[in-house]
């Protein structure tokens, strides 16, 4: 995700929606402060030192997240500072794929269309409901969350299986730099599930990012066993572990 943004907006904190901080002239500490807190380098001193400027500058992010042995150690810095978590998810398997999937992707999946907006929109907030547990629409009726949504269509990059006008499968390439995209966002209808559409949907999408010459990624709670083996049947193998701080 920083990568991707680094990469289109450079080091210019309105451009790039936060800031990078460094730690050392060589940056053996670095760390991303913008809607999401996420250390990338640096040991437990460095991360004391993230803590540090972090509290003087006050919780604005909605979540810590990042690698586990990283952002657990950030965190525990924090903790006492901070407002209490709503969640620590401390355990998600990062996965990665890089080539093609290794069962045949959904033929029906298709990038969204901007004119699908309004019928995308209903399953990205059940999507994001599920997982996060909040609602997204809350606080300003979901002007902010139906814009993120809508740039994600607008950039090619929401995906869907359409049945009778309705969303049946999605997922988004959340985050494209320029070797890995980062898929998040996967949900299948509750009518439509265990017949298999969130194995090929989401290998349509790891598919599309392979013909892009990028490797796929994501990462998913340690206790969702059943998406965990639906990745590790498209062919993902697991490269470390992220851990997410949900305010």
């Amino acid at each position: 995700m920083v990568a991707a943004r680094v990469e289109v907006a450079g080091l210019d904190p309105w451009r790039l929606g936060g800031e990078l901080w460094g730690v050392g002239s060589r940056f053996d500490g670095l760390c991303f402060s913008g809607a999401n807190l996420v250390p990338l380098r640096g040991d437990r001193h460095v991360m004391r030192l993230f803590a540090d400027r972090a509290r003087r500058h006050g919780r604005t992010c909605s979540s810590v997240v990042g690698r586990q042995e990283l952002v657990l150690p950030l965190w525990e810095e924090l903790a006492a500072y901070w407002a209490p978590a709503r969640e620590i998810r401390d355990d998600q398997p990062l996965m990665v794929l890089a080539g093609p999937p290794a069962v045949t992707p959904d033929p029906l999946v298709r990038e969204v269309r901007p004119e699908e907006l309004d019928a995308y929109l209903p399953a990205a907030i059940a999507m994001f409901t599920e997982e996060v547990g909040i609602d997204p629409c809350a606080g300003d009726g979901g002007a902010g969350y139906r814009a993120r949504v809508a740039e994600l269509v607008a950039s090619g990059r929401a995906f869907a299986r359409f049945e009778h006008g309705q969303v049946v499968f999605k997922a988004e390439i959340g985050a494209l730099s320029a070797r890995v995209g980062q898929i998040q966002g996967v949900w299948v209808h509750p009518a439509y599930r265990g017949r298999g559409l969130g194995v090929a949907g989401t290998a349509a999408v790891a598919d599309r990012l392979a013909a892009l010459g990028r490797i796929a990624s994501l990462y998913v709670n340690s206790f969702n066993h059943t998406a965990r083996a639906v990745y590790r049947k498209i062919g993902f193998t697991q490269v470390g572990s992220f851990a997410t701080i949900l305010f």
